[in-house]
């Protein structure tokens, strides 16, 4: 039996913990926010990808990993794959989600600059935008990481609500 989550309910929560922890608990340690709120993406992604894969052989490779994340594994959350990917060769690649749903209510200009004046508005959005980014970046970490593949994943913003994240195998 399949059971699924609202998207308004799930927007909200994500919301809502980007919220508690760059305003409440670590606002004067935005680092330390967004490793936490990478730290409990990764706890779900490992969670999830240990339910997903139950009933499936291991990967052989890498790439293979890589086709599960952006079809099946994506396919459950998003309920569509992944746009695109790219590859080179050497353990880099890079995922592009053309409408990323959990930025397409988000409206900022991500070369907006990050480290300016607190108090500009444009700046606290783009912070903001990018904490949210932490997230679905440690969910990814976390369900290649329980498919035995260890990795970084960063996310890169250029034209909202696109969302490309780049994932760099570890030897």
């Amino acid at each position: 039996m399949a059971r699924e989550v609202s998207e308004s309910c799930l927007d909200s929560l994500l919301t809502e913990i980007v919220s508690s922890y760059c305003n409440v608990l670590y606002a004067t340690k935005p680092e330390l926010a967004a490793r936490r709120i990478e730290a409990i993406g990764y706890h779900v992604g490992h969670q999830l990808s240990e339910r997903y894969t139950m009933e499936r052989p291991r990967f052989n490779d890498h790439l293979e990993a890589i086709k599960f994340i952006c079809k099946d594994f994506w396919s459950e959350l998003f309920k569509k794959q992944i746009d695109n990917l790219k590859t080179n060769h050497r353990g880099t690649f890079v995922l592009q989600d053309d409408k990323f749903a959990w930025l397409s209510r988000m409206s900022v200009d991500p070369s907006t600059e990050i480290s300016g004046s607190a108090k500009d508005p444009e700046n606290k959005a783009a912070e903001s935008t990018s904490m949210h980014l932490y997230f679905p970046c440690g969910i990814i970490r976390g369900a290649l990481s329980n498919l035995g593949i260890p990795c970084a994943v960063s996310a890169d913003i250029s034209n909202l609500p696109a969302c490309s994240f780049v994932i760099r195998i570890k030897v």
